[in-house]
């Protein structure tokens, strides 16, 4: 605008300066053209009066004044109102930040409690966790199922003779006293876990030892007298006949590796010497496959538990035949009550100074452990007594002298015998003998009253523990 101004004062002037020409007679003749032009200092050839021409050019300034005068605020308005509508839009722009920033805030702060929300649940989670874990795992009970044969009694062995399965019978019958209620349904290896304490067993020779019977009162370290040499032989059984008849002697020394679905190998050893360097004299292939680590060695015989079955048979070591076979009245089977370590140990024949025993358990007793005194020759029983102690809960168990022993742990390096059944007075009582688990998985300890030792297997290793009698205090 500024440029038109000066436009328009530079064309008045032009104009004005168009008008200024002079004509006048140069005496010779001719017309003479002349102008003027303003000095900065001074004026020349003024006019005496106010010309037309001056009046014209006064009027036309003036209209120039106020034609300024009016470009001049019309811009300064144009400006004043384009500022003010810039500032307008930035404080609308600036409001419009302003609560946008505002409900940004408020959505972190919703998020902060969400994650503070799932912060205390995850703490929650973890101190569940923790409890879970330190609570310890106890073994559920076997169900409590009512026994539908109650005519069996303790003592009443001759009048269950009418049970005995005759001999020619290869198989068996596994079915006369089967308890509907139990139902075998893994016929694989069975391990169980016990929860077990170690105890300090304590730093002393022990008592002294009384000749013929008494009480346990000691267990030696175990002596080690043989590895196996495959898985077949992680846990077995292992025996010394105390009253061996000919062929065998004394000190022949019989095993079996009691891990596999069909065990029926039976190695003989003419004694602990050639069982130490692994060569055996004699193997036998039983009838009949084997259940577990609970058969013993006794008269010329063999006694141990049919595979998957209560059945008891007696083989022959001279026939090299079955003898004799009984289902044991009641008794739980395949994995029913077991020991603490599993292995299907749910009956146990064992040997002491008064004969053959069968330790195991019933429905009727619920768990707790029942000992029978077996006839050698037709597996009758002769006498049943009933304990305090559930079998589940012990590691294994041995008769020396009519007294039942409980060991307390299979894994423990130090663990103890700790409960004594008297079938005496039938009485029983908590005791604490040390005893060592010294390969941590013990899983058959049995007496030989011949050797006065334990017999055990400890994890693939075969041991004997010397014993000390004498009264308990």
């Amino acid at each position: 605008m500024r440029f038109l101004a000066v436009l328009c004062v530079s064309c008045l002037l032009m104009g004005t300066q168009a008008q200024s020409f002079r004509r006048a007679n140069a005496g010779n003749g001719r017309c003479q053209y002349s102008f003027t032009v303003d000095s900065p200092t001074e004026a020349s050839c003024p006019s005496p009066g106010s010309s037309p021409e001056m009046e014209a050019l006064k009027s036309r300034l003036g209209l120039l004044e106020a034609l300024v005068a009016r470009l001049v605020g019309g811009e300064a308005v144009s400006e004043s109102s384009t500022g003010s509508g810039s500032h307008s839009g930035l404080q609308d722009a600036y409001n419009q930040m302003m609560g946008e920033n505002a409900q940004l805030q408020r959505e972190k702060q919703r998020l902060d409690r969400q994650v503070q929300d799932l912060q205390k649940r995850m703490e929650e989670l973890r101190q569940e966790t923790e409890r879970l874990r330190s609570r310890p795992c106890t073994q559920q009970p076997p169900p409590r199922v009512p026994e539908i044969d109650n005519s069996f009694k303790p003592g009443s062995g001759p009048a269950l003779s009418h049970l005995v399965s005759r001999p020619g019978n290869t198989q068996g019958d596994t079915s006369s006293l089967r308890d509907p209620t139990w139902h075998h349904s893994s016929t694989g290896y069975q391990e169980l876990t016990a929860v077990v304490t170690e105890v300090s067993a304590p730093n002393l020779e022990g008592p002294a030892d009384i000749p013929g019977c008494g009480d346990l009162v000691w267990v030696d370290p175990p002596e080690m007298h043989r590895k196996a040499d495959s898985i077949a032989g992680k846990y077995g059984v292992w025996m010394q006949d105390p009253e061996a008849k000919e062929p065998y002697g004394p000190e022949m020394v019989w095993r079996i590796d009691a891990v596999g679905s069909e065990v029926r190998q039976l190695f003989g050893y003419e004694n602990m010497d050639q069982l130490s360097r692994g060569f055996p004299t004699k193997v036998l292939l039983l009838p009949e496959s084997v259940e577990s680590t609970g058969a013993t060695m006794y008269r010329g015989s063999l006694y141990y538990q049919r595979r998957l079955s209560r059945t008891l048979l007696r083989y022959d070591l001279l026939s090299e035949s079955i003898a004799a076979r009984r289902d044991l009245p009641h008794s739980g089977f395949h994995g029913q009550f077991p020991y603490s370590w599993g292995g299907y140990t749910d009956i146990d024949l064992a040997i002491d100074e008064n004969g053959l025993w069968a330790i195991y358990s019933t429905n009727k007793a619920k768990g707790a452990i029942v000992l029978s005194q077996l006839d050698p020759d037709n597996l009758e029983v002769k006498g049943t007594w009933e304990t305090k102690i559930r079998k589940t809960s012990v590691a294994n168990a041995f008769m020396i002298c009519g007294k039942l022993y409980t060991v307390a742990s299979y894994t423990s390096l130090n663990t103890t015998v700790n409960y004594m059944y008297d079938t005496a007075t039938s009485q029983g009582k908590t005791i604490s003998v040390p005893f060592k688990n010294r390969y941590r998985y013990n899983s058959m300890v049995d007496y030989n009253p011949g050797k006065r030792k334990l017999h055990a297997w400890d994890n693939y290793y075969i041991v004997s523990y010397k014993v000390r009698l004498g009264t308990q205090q």
